[in-house]
């Protein structure tokens, strides 16, 4: 379950490493060649994070996209601070 979201189960997934030489066209040159295509991992962005659940709080590894979209609630560590009112 190494580098794997924890919420959505995204992974790691393959793809390739272009390597390109030249200058473009628009720039002057003779354009752009393709001098190299090598598998490359592209890996998702995990943070370890403390997560608060029914069962209780826990840390967990979850991908960025599930912290901003709102799928998990991070533990409140303190509490919010608040004015005292006036005498």
């Amino acid at each position: 379950m190494a580098r794997q979201c924890e919420v959505c189960g995204k992974g790691s997934q393959m793809g390739n490493q272009v390597t390109i030489r030249g200058k473009r066209k628009y720039l002057g040159g003779v354009g752009t060649k393709v001098t190299g295509i090598t598998r490359r991992q592209f890996k998702p962005n995990l943070q370890r994070v403390h997560v608060s659940t029914p069962e209780g709080n826990k840390a967990m590894r979850v991908c960025t996209q599930c912290i901003r979209s709102g799928a998990i609630r991070k533990v409140v560590r303190l509490k919010p601070f608040v004015v005292p009112e006036g005498k």
